[in-house]
């Protein structure tokens, strides 16, 4: 059984199709990433298998569960994570405590027993902390942590928003443009760091328009065009798919 799977999902906006009758699977321990002209639908996409859009039609079934139309925290405490296209990080916090947010899931003492530092709300609060810190150092940022999130680099912002998901223990974790804005050398850093956040044994699925990066890390490809899927494969055969090929080099425009 796939970690996620996809059947005959469509999503319209008006007149628009965004999403439409697209079916494709991600298998645990991969990376898979998800490509396409702007406007082919990738971050509806997103939208729809994270719970912050619900589909016209179709089913999204993860890790054994069917997750259609759910709330996005419904999701989230099923073990998926995600990013932005635009980070999000909070303004006037250390990356440490941004890092904190994405462990809401796992709290369960309560705004009140943090407020008045009963003993089992502090011993969470401990556990959280040393939790986010180890996952800092996993990514190489550890001695960032008192900084504020928004002062950084942008490269950096990029990494603390992706620990800030990883707070969030995913099973799979959406990666929306991770390399959006980076250099060569911090995509380079960017593609590395995903590797090793297979390593960790987290799933991911990458909408991406870098095909360095995607060619560089990914087992399988998924192509979409006008909310439609044109091609799924690896990397080398979709680099001699025709369809891709006019795609992205006959003049097509989907914007």
């Amino acid at each position: 059984m796939p970690l996620l799977d996809v059947s005959s999902l469509n999503k319209r906006f008006g007149g628009l199709h965004a999403v439409k009758d697209l079916s494709f699977a991600v298998q645990e321990g991969s990376i898979k990433s998800v490509i396409g002209p702007n406007g082919a639908g990738k971050t509806t996409l997103f939208n729809l298998l994270s719970g912050f859009l619900k589909p016209d039609g179709g089913d999204i079934t993860f890790r054994g569960e069917k997750t259609t139309g759910q709330a996005p925290h419904r999701v989230a405490r099923l073990r998926m994570a995600r990013t932005f296209q635009h980070i999000q990080l909070f303004p006037h916090m250390s990356v440490l405590e941004n890092v904190m947010m994405g462990r809401h899931i796992h709290t369960s003492a309560g705004f009140i027993a943090g407020m008045l530092h009963l003993p089992w709300s502090l011993k969470e609060t401990s556990s959280n902390l040393d939790t986010c810190r180890e996952i800092l150092d996993l990514l190489g940022i550890a001695e960032l942590a008192d900084q504020e999130a928004t002062s950084l680099a942008y490269g950096r912002q990029r990494v603390v928003e992706i620990a800030r998901a990883m707070a969030g223990e995913p099973a799979l974790l959406l990666l929306d443009e991770p390399a959006a804005g980076l250099n060569m050398r911090e995509t380079a850093e960017m593609s590395e760091l995903i590797g090793r956040i297979r390593q960790m044994g987290i799933t991911v699925l990458i909408v991406e328009h870098d095909m360095s990066l995607v060619m560089g890390i990914s087992d399988e490809i998924l192509v979409l065009s006008y909310g439609r899927k044109i091609a799924e494969d690896t990397p080398r055969n979709i680099q001699k798919n025709s369809e891709v090929i006019r795609v992205y080099l006959g003049g097509e425009d989907d914007a």
